[in-house]
């Protein structure tokens, strides 16, 4: 049962793979957050501006602008600059979390995600 602070958070969900997004999408909002989508970097900065979300989480190999610029885009902006992103990604190579973390991302979670785990990891961010 989702507690009274997941009730109405908001969470932007960036992947290129549709599939991707409709699991993370199906079990955060089982978890009682609202949700929304980007397909790409462009795209999340726009969605962030329009939706105003309270945790990104940002695909790293995403088309027209990467994960990593996308985040060091976000957190350039004065409303964004504190808002958690953290890196949801098959990047998981030596070297490759320490690259997020330095883009700006609070955590780095690898895919394919435990679906178990994301709900606290996420929690984590918001409530803490």
């Amino acid at each position: 049962m989702p507690t009274t602070e997941e009730n109405g958070r908001k969470i932007l969900i960036v992947d290129d793979n549709r599939d991707n997004r409709e699991l993370v999408v199906k079990i955060l909002q089982r978890q009682g957050y609202r949700t929304c989508e980007a397909i790409d970097g462009e795209d999340a900065i726009d969605q962030a501006k329009a939706e105003r979300p309270d945790l990104i989480l940002m695909d790293i190999s995403l088309p027209k602008i990467d994960g990593m610029e996308a985040t060091r885009q976000l957190h350039a902006m004065v409303e964004f600059s504190a808002t958690p992103i953290i890196a949801l990604t098959a990047h998981a190579m030596r070297g490759d979390r320490e690259k997020a973390l330095a883009a700006g991302c609070c955590d780095y979670i690898a895919k394919p995600i435990n679906i178990r785990e994301l709900p606290a990891q996420v929690a984590s961010h918001l409530n803490g």
